[in-house]
């Protein structure tokens, strides 16, 4: 699973690195809103930004992390931060989205517990990482869940889930619905990540500053 992550790439460095991502200099990247502040502590609920496709343009956009599907009547229930990869095309809450509501959430890296010690996720090459999302506009306002599968390779000591990190060459066809890429994370994507002790203080939602990472 996932359930917090850090994501310090912002502004124009983070519209760039999307632009690069979706390589379609016929596709125009804007944030219509802006782009966040860094942050090093998000948890679900809060609002994050999202990669979808519009008609004409790429966007990034903010949303909340925890998809509220369009028959939600209210925010009752916990918040639907994580699809299962294995059910996400027959669930209730998460088929629609998953058919027509596909989007990517970047990542500078996240984190995880084992054993009572948290421990920061990050790519080796400094680069973002990319997370299959969906997205929906229950309730009138865009929310979003991030896709796990189950973990492999060198990660799963860590935990039994793993977010779907895309490729590069994965992006489009996960946005546009040209593939399932429901199976586990490519191994070389994996492998390229480093885990290291995170300060504890990240369990209170409250601390959100560098010295987390450890």
């Amino acid at each position: 699973m996932c359930g917090r992550f850090v994501l310090f790439t912002t502004g124009e460095s983070l519209l760039g690195d999307t632009a690069a991502l979706i390589d379609d200099p016929g596709r125009p990247t804007r944030a219509p809103h802006g782009t966040p502040g860094p942050r090093y502590n998000i948890a679900p609920t809060n609002v994050i930004p999202i990669v979808r496709l519009g008609v004409e343009e790429t966007l990034l956009e903010p949303a909340r992390w925890g998809l509220i599907p369009h028959w939600k009547k209210d925010l009752t229930g916990p918040p639907l931060f994580n699809a299962r990869a294995e059910t996400v095309a027959e669930k209730p809450s998460f088929r629609d989205a998953y058919k027509k509501g596909r989007c990517v959430i970047p990542l500078d890296g996240y984190y995880e517990w084992h054993e009572k010690q948290p421990y920061f996720v990050r790519p080796e090459s400094g680069e973002l990482l990319w997370a299959a999302g969906l997205w929906s506009t229950g309730l009138d306002q865009l929310s979003t869940t991030m896709v796990t599968t189950s973990s492999i390779g060198p990660l799963k000591w860590l935990h039994d889930r793993l977010p779907r990190f895309l490729e590069p060459s994965e992006v489009m066809p996960w946005l546009t619905g040209a593939e399932d890429l429901l199976e586990p994370s490519p191994l070389s994507l994996v492998e390229g990540l480093k885990v290291t002790p995170a300060d504890k203080a990240v369990g209170n939602v409250r601390n959100d500053y560098p010295e987390l990472l450890g």
